[in-house]
């Protein structure tokens, strides 16, 4: 899975509607989307890791995924979605009231890649905004980013001190303590707004 248009859009729209059956199923009858695996392309059945985000009018409302892939790609999707609903410490568990204003986004990741650098500035230069993800590992300390955060911190400065932060570190910790960052791309797959849905 290591290009980044591994997938085609209609394996995308694929995903996405597995996302929404999964959180439908979840929340509307407290059941667990059963996957006909077998009738599925061959990518949706092979490993793959995923991130699920969920969003409101913009605002996130919950995400969660696998940065290493470890069973089937609907699979973790699925599973996903359903963890991004009702199992993200941010927020409260989505209602089934909720979810036909959310939006849900699919985020399929490449494997991680080490990115070695001989120190902080050598490690900014490497970044790519707006392309790798970052997982940051310092101790039993992680914290992950997807590349669309570059959206909101584009400075990789910026990124790397609230990288440390989500991993429950200093933003400065990058100073005094050893880390080490593997990269990673997306595939990112979004549905339409609620507003779009309801055009059609």
């Amino acid at each position: 899975m290591a290009e980044i248009n591994y997938l085609s859009e209609a394996d995308g729209k694929q995903l996405l509607e597995i996302a929404r059956r999964a959180l439908e199923a979840k929340l509307q009858r407290g059941e667990t989307l059963k996957l006909p695996l077998a009738t599925l392309p061959a990518k949706l059945q092979a490993d793959g890791a995923s991130f699920v985000t969920l969003t409101q009018k913009g605002n996130l409302r919950g995400c969660i995924g696998s940065p290493i892939a470890h069973q089937p790609l609907a699979s973790d999707v699925r599973d996903n979605a359903i963890k991004a609903a009702l199992q993200d410490p941010r927020f409260p568990p989505l209602s089934a009231a909720e979810l036909p204003g959310t939006e849900i986004e699919v985020s399929v990741l490449t494997p991680l890649q080490p990115l070695p650098f001989r120190d902080v500035t050598d490690l900014l230069e490497k970044l790519r905004p707006g392309t790798d993800g970052v997982l940051l590992t310092s101790g039993w300390n992680r914290g992950l980013f997807l590349p669309q955060v570059w959206r909101q911190l584009p400075k990789p400065v910026d990124f790397l001190q609230h990288l440390f932060l989500k991993a429950g570190l200093p933003a400065d910790a990058y100073r005094y303590r050893d880390f080490s960052v593997e990269i990673f791309q997306v595939q990112e797959f979004r549905e339409p707004s609620p507003r779009e849905r309801a055009q059609r």
